[in-house]
């Protein structure tokens, strides 16, 4: 699914408005591969769904 995330940018983890492909939803976390191709679970509530 893709997400857009809301949050504050942070060039190393995830930038704001930036479109990211989630890979799983975990514990009301979506897990997202950031800026530096590590994949981390972040809150639901930091991003948009755009696409399922």
């Amino acid at each position: 699914m893709k997400v857009k995330y809301l949050g504050e940018s942070d060039p190393v983890a995830l930038i704001n408005g930036k479109i990211y492909e989630a890979t799983a939803t975990e514990h009301n976390c979506y897990r997202v591969m950031d800026e530096e191709d590590e994949d981390y679970l972040y809150p639901t509530d930091a991003f948009e769904l755009v696409e399922e």
